[in-house]
């Protein structure tokens, strides 16, 4: 069986879309559920999920999670999910009509233990001139392209599995756990981290992926994201985490000012990168190549900080 899994908060308009676009979802060859967790929404949510589930043969499951933060609504929802294979997405998706067919085929073909669907973005405004694929990150529409990849440690690590668009198999969250709680976008922050560590973690343990194209979702942009504020906010405290992130999981034991020393040549690169901008009149690379500085003071924060409270990288063997 197939759990669809949708955490959400506040935006009932949304999931309403959501839900529908499920529901005529094409026969994956076995049956599904969604199960939908409300992280202590105040408008319509259940209302909308009552209505949703009385209009389609596919089982809603609606559950409620108070405690805040998407990690604890992924936690519940698997703790009460039937399927064997756990399928995730959001309350602001629109997944294709062969979503979960897709995604079916792909496990049966291949084995994976996971597996990473395309994003491509539903913009709710036009998107600025210095927008450049490089940040699409920050809104969470990497399109990881049109072809078929297997997915590891160190194997196409460039696409990294997100909420958004993603599954696993329910033995891999039994063997290394749910998602952290202790982070996301807490405390009025715009940290993320929990789907990276996440996936850190099912690299680490050995875990195996494909990257399906395919299983193809469509995810909203909202016009109040495509601000320089927010993209020089979010990159700032994406730095932290990551820092974070790397004291867990060292991608090297070669450090400078402790500060692994990669990134201190990629710092070079992405001041020439925003400076070639500015030269060429290129809006593009030059807000890339800020934001890249932006994130790298957030890593650098997080990295002294952590020193300073006595707290070092679990140092490996040897550089990756």
């Amino acid at each position: 069986m197939i759990s669809v899994i949708i955490a959400t908060h506040n935006r009932a308009r949304l999931l309403a879309t959501t839900l529908e676009a499920l529901a005529g979802q094409e026969s994956p060859g076995r049956p599904f559920e969604i199960v939908v967790v409300d992280n202590a929404s105040v408008d319509e949510t259940p209302a909308v999920v009552q209505e949703a589930a009385g209009r389609t043969a596919v089982p809603i499951v609606y559950l409620r999670e108070d405690r805040a933060g998407k990690s604890h609504a992924m936690n519940t929802a698997i703790a009460h999910a039937r399927g064997d294979l756990l399928v995730l997405t959001d309350d602001d998706v629109l997944p294709c009509a062969g979503w979960l067919a897709a995604y079916a085929a792909a496990f049966d073909e291949t084995g994976a233990d996971y597996a990473v669907g395309r994003i491509l973005p539903l913009w709710e405004a036009a998107p600025p001139t210095w927008l450049s694929p490089k940040l699409y990150g920050v809104l969470a529409i990497p399109d990881g392209g049109t072809t078929k990849l297997p997915l590891g440690k160190r194997i196409n690590d460039q696409i990294m599995p997100l909420g958004a668009n993603m599954a696993v198999r329910r033995h891999v969250v039994d063997r290394i756990g749910g998602w952290n709680p202790s982070l996301g976008k807490l405390q009025g922050t715009l940290r993320t981290g929990e789907d990276h560590e996440f996936a850190l973690r099912m690299t680490d343990a050995g875990f195996v992926g494909v990257y399906e194209p395919a299983a193809y979702v469509h995810h909203r942009v909202p016009a109040d994201r495509l601000r320089l504020a927010y993209f020089h906010r979010w990159f700032y405290d994406n730095g932290i985490v990551h820092s974070g992130l790397d004291q867990q999981y060292p991608p090297t034991d070669r450090y400078l000012l402790k500060v692994p020393r990669y990134l201190w040549r990629q710092l070079v690169k992405d001041v020439m990168l925003m400076a070639g901008g500015i030269v060429r009149l290129d809006a593009g690379r030059a807000v890339a190549g800020e934001m890249r500085l932006a994130w790298f003071a957030g890593y650098i924060r997080g990295c002294w900080d952590r020193w300073r409270a006595g707290e070092g990288p679990r140092l490996k063997t040897s550089e990756s």
